[in-house]
C-alpha cells in the first residue's frame, strides 16, 4: 500500500505545481518540505518530522507536504496526506485542484484542538499557502 500511496502523492505534488525540487526530495529519499511565509519552503525536520512520522504510523497515511502556519489558535500544520482509502483518491484529487483538500491540521501548541477537516489552499512560489 505504501508504494501506491508514494506514487498518489507524486502526482498530487505534480497537481499542486509543487516546485521540483520538493517532489525530487520526496521521490528519491522520502524528504518533507513545509511551505511557510507565503509558500516558502524549508524542509521538515528535527521534533516536527519526529511528530508527522508518528501520525503516519498511527493512521496508516502518508504525508507528501506540511504548510506550516502560526495562528491565533496556536503554531498550525496543515498535513497534506493520501490516506490509505484507494477508492476515495479520485475524490480526494478532485478536492485538491478546487483548493480545497481535506487535511490533517495538527496543533503544535494544544493538541486536543487537532483535527481532520478540509482547508483551502492555493499553489503560491514552488510551495502552498493556506487560504483558510
Amino acid at each position: 500500500m505504501k508504494a501506491k500511496q508514494r506514487t498518489e502523492a507524486l502526482k498530487r505534488m505534480e497537481l499542486l505545481k509543487l516546485h521540483e525540487n520538493v517532489i525530487d526530495d520526496f521521490k528519491e529519499i522520502s524528504l518533507l518540505n513545509q511551505s511557510e511565509l507565503g509558500g516558502i519552503l524549508y524542509w521538515v525536520e528535527g521534533d516536527m518530522e519526529r511528530k508527522i512520522r508518528e501520525w503516519e504510523e498511527k493512521t496508516g497515511n502518508l504525508v507528501y507536504h506540511v504548510i506550516h502556519d502560526y495562528t491565533e489558535f496556536g503554531e498550525l500544520l496543515s498535513l497534506l496526506y493520501v490516506s490509505q482509502y484507494e477508492e476515495e483518491w479520485e475524490m480526494e484529487r478532485d478536492d485538491l485542484v478546487n483548493g480545497y483538500p481535506l487535511a490533517y491540521v495538527m496543533n503544535l501548541t494544544d493538541d486536543w484542538c487537532s483535527e481532520y477537516g478540509s482547508i483551502g489552499i492555493r499553489p503560491q512560489w514552488g510551495g502552498v499557502v493556506r487560504t483558510a
